[in-house]
């Protein structure tokens, strides 16, 4: 009685359409019809539920107005992407020179002069792209705080910098995109406090050379993203840091252990020349000798945990296994990044694409992921998909 009690006094997540678009499009089964009989909800957040820059399907990322809608889809941990501006201030954007794609820094000119690579336009004659490159670190905080964040996209054959803006995917929309008021990583810490949600920043390799400005070095940089949650008094408990980078997990394990046990080193092995997700010889490291360096928690992409079986279905890969037999924990991404599925999904589909058809075909995936793979959360770019799921099977 006591539990119901809490479950009511929780706020409800707001689903929206999709999910139940995507549960109607699945091929009549055993999991259509599980997942059917939870339509009437109620919905609630989950922790399983990752919102991967906030909701990028149809929102600027990184921005209030994607974080307001993930965490009203439930999803139960949020993320900063962290990087710096020019001076050393932190702040969430996904690849610290994404600027002239992810916001409106090219259509202001003072602050366009200011980019690394300034905007060059295509050239159809000789086949040349167009072409800019725009970093946090180009600007100080207070110019980064006159941008205004835009669905992330660019046209490479634009003759003009409006051209060139307008690239947003046709499975996108830019309706959303009339405000994108962009965060700082304090910012975002306090925005995630107040929806009541958990914490995963992602500590971004730097794009320009370290130590930046001479004396900035990676381990302060690191440590930068740490101490703003102390600052503020974030139990470390609710606190899931991330990086490409073990190096940088070794740190945080030495110099700031409670937070460093709660890292997840994210692997993207697969874009390296031989790796192959069902043969161990070409993993390295080991998943013996990341787990023997500390880490806990190992966060591969989507198609590096899946496979196919000689009957075309969907089951873990011989990767996935290793990392659960070594004591690894599972997290994966990112759902709700392929469109329409109907090409098959691209990349995040890409060793299973023989059986992916439709738009239905993802809560396969996630449920192959949940149930077989047994990962502990999943980083979506619509978290209402994995909060519909996480509610319907009963993950917390």
């Amino acid at each position: 009685m006591a539990e119901a009690r809490a479950q009511e006094s929780r706020p409800q997540a707001q689903l929206g359409p999709r999910p139940f678009y995507l549960v109607d499009d699945l091929d009549d089964g055993p999991l259509k019809d599980r997942l059917k009989q939870c339509e009437a909800g109620p919905f609630y957040p989950s922790s399983f539920s990752i919102a991967h820059r906030g909701a990028p399907l149809q929102f600027p990322e990184h921005t209030r107005e994607a974080y307001v809608a993930g965490a009203k889809m439930g999803a139960g941990i949020m993320e900063c992407d962290v990087t710096f501006t020019k001076d050393r201030q932190l702040v969430c954007r996904h690849d610290q020179c994404d600027l002239h794609t992810s916001t409106d820094i090219l259509a202001r000119p003072a602050l366009a002069a200011k980019c690394s690579t300034p905007f060059s336009p295509a050239d159809p004659a000789t086949g040349r792209k167009a072409e800019a490159r725009c970093c946090t670190s180009d600007l100080t905080l207070a110019e980064f705080r006159t941008l205004r964040g835009k669905m992330d996209g660019a046209n490479v054959n634009a003759t003009s910098v409006g051209e060139y803006m307008n690239g947003t995917p046709g499975w996108r929309t830019d309706l959303y995109a009339a405000t994108g008021t962009l965060m700082t990583h304090k910012e975002s810490i306090a925005l995630f406090k107040s929806f009541g949600v958990k914490f995963t920043p992602e500590l971004k390799a730097p794009r320009v050379p370290m130590p930046f400005d001479g004396d900035y070095t990676q381990d302060a940089f690191a440590q930068q993203m740490i101490d703003e949650y102390k600052e503020v008094g974030v139990n470390p408990q609710d606190v899931f840091p991330q990086t490409f980078q073990l190096r940088d997990i070794i740190y945080w394990l030495k110099a700031e252990p409670k937070f460093g046990a709660q890292a997840s080193l994210l692997d993207e092995r697969d874009t390296q020349p031989g790796f192959d997700n069902m043969k161990p010889e070409t993993w390295k490291p080991s998943m013996k000798e990341l787990a023997d360096a500390g880490l806990r928690t190992l966060a591969p992409s989507m198609p590096m945990l899946v496979t196919l079986d000689a009957n075309k279905a969907i089951v873990p890969s011989a990767f996935a296994l290793a990392a659960k037999a070594a004591g690894l924990r599972l997290i994966t991404w990112s759902l709700e990044r392929s469109g329409t599925l109907a090409d098959g999904g691209g990349y995040y589909y890409s060793t299973i694409k023989p059986v992916i058809h439709k738009p239905g075909d993802t809560y396969r995936l996630l449920d192959v992921l949940a149930r077989d793979v047994g990962v502990a959360g999943v980083f979506s770019d619509w978290p209402a998909t994995v909060t519909y799921y996480a509610n319907c099977t009963g993950l917390k």
